[in-house]
């Protein structure tokens, strides 16, 4: 799958996967929401519950920036699975230093309604995409028959 398929097919998943290496090594892997503006993404801490949030993710962000992101779609029917992959380097920003959280933010709000009372508060990571890589088990019938969808 070319590049730009594979962004345009990342974009229409409403959840992705955080793949960031810890201080030690081991890999992390989280579920996350997440905005795009051109080649970065945007995801943010937010009120949803957590045990800490000090979490494992920034700090192997810091540690550690290069990442990985993957969407991926899956149903009964084989001829429609898909997976799309951001690879590139992460930094952590935190809640008022400079715009780009702001920016950050406003890109999550717009993408998902469930911020729009009460926006994530911090801190934000903050993605530049290298790489853009995926597969799609019908080729450009899948591409074609997912673009445009969700957003």
């Amino acid at each position: 799958m070319d590049p730009e398929s594979a962004r345009a097919l990342f974009a229409t998943a409403r959840v992705a996967r955080l793949a960031s290496v810890g201080e030690d090594g081991a890999p992390h892997l989280v579920p996350i929401v997440f905005a795009l503006d051109g080649d970065l993404l945007y995801s943010a801490v937010d009120h949803k519950p957590k045990r800490t949030r000090r979490l494992r993710r920034l700090a192997n962000i810091a540690a550690h920036p290069r990442v990985s992101v993957l969407a991926d779609h899956y149903e009964a029917d084989w001829t429609r699975l898909w997976w799309a992959r951001a690879d590139g380097v992460g930094r952590v920003v935190e809640a008022g230093v400079g715009v780009e959280f702001e920016r950050a933010v406003a890109a999550l709000v717009a993408r998902y309604e469930q911020y729009a009372g009460q926006p994530p508060a911090g801190p934000a990571i903050v993605i530049e995409i290298e790489r853009w890589s995926g597969w799609s088990a019908a080729g450009e019938v899948a591409f074609r028959s997912y673009s445009g969808a969700g957003g």
